[in-house]
């Protein structure tokens, strides 16, 4: 079959089995490699992109329902201005991350500020769920996302959060 959808800002084409998965795609058509190719099974978000603004296991997306769709992964996303505040942040709280897990991190703090910018510990926690690594405490997690959010409510507002 033949899908077209939006892929960090581009339209793309490609020819793929309904059922090849996103993650396939992903590394195999356009050498994408930020997601990673964990669990494949949609447990520990090593393959997590944004698909229409919510962040999802590339691992459990079939080629099928990406036509029309708008994908950003992490490769996309490191252009942008947030992606550096949240480096930042990171850095402040000096939140380390194993690299497997990073990009998953990343774009799930993107999705949260994007939706919540100013979200509550619970709702921080629940943000991080579909992320299954032990390289970061969620109190330190937690700690970032909260810098970040203050930095960002300065630089959008010119207030603190």
């Amino acid at each position: 079959m033949t899908i077209n959808f939006i892929l960090n800002g581009d339209d793309v084409v490609v020819r793929c089995e309904p059922c090849e998965r996103l993650i396939d795609i992903l590394r195999g058509n356009f050498g994408l490699l930020g997601s990673k190719s964990g669990c494949l099974t949609g447990q520990c978000g090593a393959c997590t992109v944004i698909l229409n603004g919510q962040v999802s296991n590339a691992c459990l997306v079939p080629a099928f329902k990406l036509t029309g769709s708008e994908i950003i992964t992490i490769e996309g996303f490191s252009q942008t201005i947030e992606y550096q505040e949240i480096l930042t942040g990171y850095k402040q709280v000096h939140l380390g991350n194993c690299g497997y897990c990073e990009s998953g991190k990343i774009l799930c703090t993107e999705t949260l500020l994007d939706r919540i910018p100013i979200p509550s510990r619970e709702e921080i926690l629940i943000g991080f769920s579909g992320i299954k690594c032990r390289c970061t405490s969620p109190e330190r997690m937690i700690e970032a996302v909260n810098l970040i959010a203050g930095e960002r409510q300065r630089r959008l507002y010119g207030r603190s959060s």
